[in-house]
């Protein structure tokens, strides 16, 4: 399959503004170019050609929330998060009782083992955000949010053996790091978010392995010019990536350009919720008309955010499209080890989507190789 664009992005040498073509061969990809195709191929007219999107925290999608849902659900739940261009993602479970995490997390397992995975959103791993969380839990139940029980974690973690990729917890629920420690010896990303920890104690979080900031400006204390905190390593540290929701509710315009142009490894995701489901691990939850999801409070509880959206958002703040493709693939893959994916280049796998060059909506998703949308 030869599949010609206006633009490629997301490979060596290639630009979203210059004329490319990618040969596929299977489910990888066996040559990409610039000018002129060599052969017969799929025109794509006036689309840009990017590399799958990497949702790295995704907590449910409509009616299915991932830590109710059982796994035929979760299935097509992927096949319909398949459709904004996210060919791989991180299912999400916010904090919940003890007893529910193994139920939660066999059902996810399950559901890449459910007819039809190789032609959805490949679940790559799960996301734990929580329950070991500190002074700023947001939406998560806080009789629920508890300090690290290493017990516990060994115990979910051995059950569970190569299926959960990044957990977010805080300094506070860690004071000596041996969980973080114990995390990245296993090869799992430690996350530091819902923190109020102050900029010390998170930057010992970093010494101690962790490399990635959840959600920046949610869920940590406000950046002040004396107390810099999380968002303060968050922008400022080389050692750490930063996800950022780009729904324009749960960040400005201004501080969303601000955490770009500091943080060139800023990360794109949804922390999408099931808001049709009414429940994210048991917490209410109410549709804004803003687009995003709140409890009756009014605290945010999620978003209805896609990763194409995210990307139009980012685009929509005068970022280049190139750096906004590779804040929502590239830089994700990388940050959870996902070297077979990400970009566009030989031997990797053809996770494809192709946009709209004028309006950068969704016109061709192809996942290992094959044609989905």
């Amino acid at each position: 399959m030869l599949l010609a664009a206006a633009g490629i992005a997301g490979g060596p040498g290639t630009s979203s503004v210059t004329p490319g073509w990618v040969r596929v061969e299977g489910d990888r990809i066996a040559d990409v170019g610039t000018g002129p195709r060599p052969g017969r191929a799929e025109d794509l007219g006036d689309a840009v050609l990017a590399p799958g999107f990497v949702d790295l925290q995704i907590n449910g999608l409509a009616t299915v929330d991932f830590a109710a849902a059982d796994p035929q659900a979760i299935a097509a739940a992927l096949d319909r998060i398949t459709e904004s261009g996210c060919t791989t993602c991180l299912p999400t479970l916010v904090t919940a009782p003890r007893s529910r995490y193994a139920a939660m997390l066999d059902a996810i397992a399950a559901a890449r083992d459910v007819a039809g995975a190789a032609e959805r959103c490949a679940a790559a791993g799960v996301h734990l955000e929580g329950p070991f969380l500190g002074g700023a839990p947001g939406a998560h139940p806080v009789e629920h949010v508890r300090a690290v029980d290493r017990a516990e974690l060994d115990a979910t973690l051995d059950r569970h053996r190569d299926l959960v990729r990044i957990v977010t917890l805080a300094p506070e629920a860690d004071p000596t790091l041996e969980a973080t420690r114990s995390l990245v010896a296993r090869g799992i990303v430690a996350a530091v978010g819902h923190t109020a920890a102050g900029f010390d104690a998170v930057v010992a979080m970093v010494d101690a392995g962790a490399r990635l900031v959840t959600h920046v400006f949610n869920g940590m204390a406000p950046f002040h010019h004396r107390a810099p905190g999380a968002v303060g390593v968050a922008l400022g540290d080389p050692r750490v990536a930063a996800s950022i929701i780009a729904d324009l509710v749960h960040v400005h315009p201004a501080a969303l350009r601000i955490a770009i142009a500091a943080q060139p490894r800023t990360v794109l995701v949804t922390d999408a919720v099931a808001t049709g489901a009414g429940s994210a691990a048991s917490v209410r939850l109410a549709a804004g008309g803003d687009g995003a999801a709140r409890l009756a409070d009014g605290t945010l509880a999620g978003s209805t955010l896609t990763m194409d959206a995210a990307v139009r958002n980012v685009v929509t703040v005068g970022i280049g499209l190139d750096r906004a493709i590779a804040m929502a693939s590239t830089i994700p893959a990388a940050v959870i080890g996902l070297v077979d994916r990400g970009r566009i280049a030989p031997e990797l796998r053809a996770d494809l989507v192709a946009l709209d060059r004028a309006t950068l909506a969704v016109r061709g998703v192809w996942v290992a190789g094959r044609r989905v949308r």
